[in-house]
């Protein structure tokens, strides 16, 4: 992020490809939506690069999920606020679909690797990931030392990250 602050797009380009398709999932999980999960994707890269001094310190990658989580729940209120018509506007080309279609496997790799990791990894990560519960809420609730959760948590997202790598892969 450093790198980032200082302008430097190679540095905001990797951080892009480690981070788009988690926040692209993140969006989906709450829009059930493919096109406007990537409207939000889009407007939080944009919001990291424009405005880089937001992220602090700390994990990055829960960082990054808040905020994704945050902006989809803005736009799902928005659409709340404003119903659309029963028609769309336009029919969508034919690559947006093939893109929709791409990015729906891409949710159902990270939901099937999620499915594989350990009940105690798996429970923490849905908790703090799509449920939005902070670490020390889930020790508090689950009874297990903070230490434990955040370990549980990154063995967790290592082995999602190993699960995650071999399909992009192939």
């Amino acid at each position: 992020m450093e790198r980032v602050r200082a302008g430097d797009t190679a540095a905001f380009e990797s951080l892009y490809d480690g981070y788009h398709r988690l926040v692209y999932g993140v969006a989906l999980r709450v829009l059930s939506d493919p096109g406007s999960a990537e409207d939000v994707t889009q407007a939080v890269f944009m919001k990291i690069w424009s405005n880089p001094e937001l992220f602090r310190s700390g994990n990055f990658g829960a960082w990054i999920v808040r905020v994704a989580r945050n902006r989809a729940f803005d736009a799902l209120r928005a659409r709340a606020a404003r119903p659309e018509d029963e028609f769309p506007a336009a029919i969508p080309a034919q690559d947006a679909l093939e893109d929709t279609a791409i990015a729906q496997l891409d949710a159902e790799s990270v939901r099937a690797a999620i499915a594989q990791l350990p009940e105690e990894q798996r429970n923490l990560i849905e908790l703090g990931f799509f449920g939005g519960v902070t670490h020390q809420e889930m020790a508090k609730t689950t009874g297990l030392p903070l230490g434990t959760v955040k370990t549980r948590i990154r063995s967790g997202l290592r082995r999602l990250r190993n699960a995650l790598d071999g399909v992009v892969a192939s």
